[in-house]
């Protein structure tokens, strides 16, 4: 009895083993900007992004997809794995590559590189529930300016 026990308890945890390593990482998927529960320092907020996850052979693809208070549009991409080391990216005239880390299954750490100079950090968090993506960053833009935001975001 204590050996049926012993390989029940195995195979269900081989089950749950198998199942999360095939899981996709939570922040996989169409999130967009909630400006209104969004601090933007010093401002002004975006009117409006969104920020796409997707799985690729090279890693995750991030499109973010920006229209800015001057209702300006933009497109940053980039795609990257959490591993620590840079990975370029195009569209954005604040930074040119970035370096993501994943901390726990829900958070990961990045820092934003401009000519190979650290400009930003940021840590991306998505809620237990899967339905908000917070995202912290600060630093220095290309005109010099220092910010710090917290965006949030919903998923769509």
């Amino acid at each position: 009895m204590k050996l049926l026990g012993a390989l029940l308890i195995t195979a269900v945890l081989s089950i749950g083993a198998a199942a999360a390593a095939g899981a996709a990482a939570p922040e996989i998927g169409t999130w967009n900007l909630n400006v209104a529960k969004s601090k933007f320092s010093p401002g002004p907020a975006p009117q409006s992004q969104t920020r796409t996850y997707a799985e690729s052979d090279a890693g995750i693809a991030l499109t973010v997809t920006t229209t800015g208070a001057d209702g300006k549009q933009s497109t940053t991409t980039l795609t990257f794995k959490e591993n620590g080391k840079p990975y370029p990216a195009t569209g954005n005239p604040d930074f040119d590559t970035v370096k993501v880390k994943r901390i726990s299954a829900r958070t990961a750490s990045s820092v934003q590189l401009k000519g190979g100079v650290k400009v930003g950090t940021g840590l991306r968090r998505v809620s237990k529930d899967g339905k908000t993506l917070t995202f912290k960053q600060s630093g220095t833009d290309a005109s010099g300016t220092k910010y710090d935001n917290v965006s949030v975001y919903d998923r769509q």
